[in-house]
């Protein structure tokens, strides 16, 4: 069989075809969803965030990660009267989890991590004392 123009031409279009049928199947098996899911209200939040950031400049969350007791100490500022604490995981939104915050009479929250995956995890902190809100956030590898 000899090969012309025709061929070529016929492969040619063929090829990308071909091409552009993967690409669709491949980019509709991709999830693409946001990081949160309603990310519009939680941004129109944010000066209320900003505001809790301001607060929390001060008086900050010490973090410290013990690997080898497989435990996280959070020592508060002051006593923390309620809050919540958010383990987020970028990479992962499924093994997220949220802790209420509840200090021993030192201010220190223990937190264990075993059975948490290895890697990056964001430990977001939105707690309140004395009738002013706080928000602290730090990145933290397992």
């Amino acid at each position: 069989m000899k090969f012309n123009w025709g061929t070529g031409i016929a492969l040619f279009y063929g090829t990308f075809a071909a091409v552009l049928i993967f690409a669709v199947i491949k980019s509709t098996t991709h999830d693409n969803s946001l990081v949160v899911d309603n990310y519009y209200e939680e941004d129109l939040k944010y000066q209320q965030h900003f505001d809790r950031l301001t607060n929390a400049m001060l008086d900050d969350i010490s973090f410290k990660v013990n690997s080898k007791e497989q435990l996280v100490y959070l020592q508060f500022p002051m006593y923390a009267q309620q809050g919540e604490i958010l383990f987020f995981r970028p990479s992962d939104k499924t093994k997220d989890f949220k802790l209420p915050v509840s200090t021993n009479a030192a201010g220190i929250q223990v937190v264990p991590t075993n059975g948490l995956s290895n890697g990056l995890w964001k430990v977001k902190i939105n707690w309140s004392s004395e009738g002013k809100n706080y928000y602290s956030e730090q990145s933290i590898i397992l």
